[in-house]
């Protein structure tokens, strides 16, 4: 006799469903591989040479688990950022550490508050525990930091979510701005700050945030500037109380000791960086180059992608979206309108941009 588990109210109450199909599940489906990829915000400049060497050496040793505190990759992470190794926490991406801190703070009925569109990874998190996420909308394609603290304001909200850079619009709000928005923060609310794209970002993008302030959470990762994407390795700065809290509730193993071993060789790498950090500048630029050279209108960026304006609704991007992958060039939209009326394609090597700006004008073409 066949059985089904006993399911919670809440599973049950859930969708099936991931934010993204990947390029891979795309190219399945076409039977072909993608001639550029430029829509999963990875680094085509790839991580440092003396990562890839510390992850190689590390091979030999991947019978042993890691280790579970990531000793050594929290004091390195702590002498970098000028703060105790007790004000760090390492994880499985800003993706596991997003749903930690999700587990820690929300429950069912409790509220957060976000911007409709952007990365939606987070809001899967807040309905898996039962909670419910504010969206507010964007304001000239920026996430608005007033709204978002009057809507926590008045509903309570536990935490108040914002990616600066913001993805997927590219847009930035100054350090300065982000101070202010910590020192207005409702009672009870604490701000959780995703820094993704911040080693990518111009300078005074970054606040100086004690490292023991409670109201504020860093989130950052490996996954951009440091090209790391397939190994998932992020981290967050806090206040020690926050960071022990985490203890309780992450997979202790689940940063392994290559993954380890590659993150603590990147961080020691920061020349990389900076040559990373100036080929997305570039790689900014040319996209730019090539969205006008058709008409259309590149939003500035502070980030490791370019979103540009289509000119037109969310179902002309869409066409514009298809046609361009069914010529092998793989990128991605906004999702909710007016937004949508863009598409986002990630900063590449020579080669990406060369393929995509032959196919740009044959889509815009074809979409018409």
């Amino acid at each position: 006799m066949s059985q089904t588990p006993r399911y919670t109210p809440l599973v049950a109450s859930l969708p099936a469903s991931v934010p993204f199909v990947g390029p891979e599940t795309q190219e399945r489906a076409r039977g072909r591989r993608f001639a550029a990829r430029l829509g999963a915000n990875e680094s085509l400049f790839g991580p440092s040479p003396r990562a890839i060497a510390a992850m190689a050496q590390a091979a030999s040793e991947s019978w042993m688990y890691g280790d579970p505190e990531n000793h050594d990759l929290r004091a390195a992470l702590a002498a970098h950022h000028g703060v105790g190794a007790e004000n760090i926490v390492v994880g499985e991406g800003i993706d596991g550490l997003l749903g930690y801190l999700t587990r820690l703070t929300i429950a069912p009925g409790d509220t957060v508050v976000s911007t409709n569109g952007s990365y939606p990874t987070f809001n899967f998190h807040v309905a898996g525990f039962g909670g419910t996420v504010q969206k507010l909308p964007y304001r000239d394609d920026r996430t608005d930091p007033q709204a978002l603290l009057d809507a926590a304001r008045a509903t309570g909200a536990r935490l108040i979510y914002l990616a600066n850079p913001d993805n997927p619009m590219g847009s930035h709000h100054a350090a300065e701005t982000i101070l202010a928005m910590i020192d207005a923060l409702p009672a009870g609310t604490l701000m959780l700050l995703d820094e993704a794209y911040i080693d990518l970002a111009p300078d005074g993008t970054s606040p100086a945030i004690a490292a023991d302030d409670p109201r504020v959470i860093r989130l950052r990762t490996f996954s951009k500037g440091y090209g790391m994407a397939g190994v998932r390795v992020g981290y967050a700065v806090a206040a020690a109380g926050l960071i022990a809290a985490f203890d309780k509730v992450r997979n202790h193993f689940g940063v392994g000791r290559i993954v380890q071993a590659g993150a603590l060789a990147a961080l020691a790498d920061q020349d990389w960086l900076a040559q990373v950090r100036a080929k997305v500048i570039a790689a900014r630029a040319e996209i730019g180059r090539i969205a006008r050279e058709n008409g259309l209108h590149p939003l500035p960026s502070a980030a490791n992608f370019v979103t540009i304006d289509c000119g037109r609704d969310g179902d002309f991007a869409r066409a514009v979206l298809r046609e361009l992958i069914a010529r092998d060039i793989f990128v991605r939209m906004p999702f909710a309108a007016p937004q949508d009326r863009c598409i986002r394609v990630s900063a590449g090597d020579e080669a990406a941009l060369q393929a995509f700006a032959k196919a740009l004008p044959e889509a815009l073409k074809a979409a018409r």
